[in-house]
């Protein structure tokens, strides 16, 4: 019994860290995409409204 709480609470340890690795990169991609976002804001509208008036 006590070989297969062992493996048990391996697996739950690796699931946590998992969890917590995808959470980490899920922010990392939103500060950049925000930080993007906030930068080439008014660069990008520009550009749509001129696609949009050429049509």
């Amino acid at each position: 019994m006590s070989l297969i709480h062992f493996l048990k609470d391996i697996y739950r340890k690796e699931e946590g860290q998992t969890l917590s690795e995808y959470a980490l990169i899920l922010v990392l991609i939103a500060v950049v995409a925000i930080v993007a976002i906030t930068l080439l804001g008014n660069q990008i509208s520009t550009v749509l409204s001129q696609i949009a008036n050429a049509l």
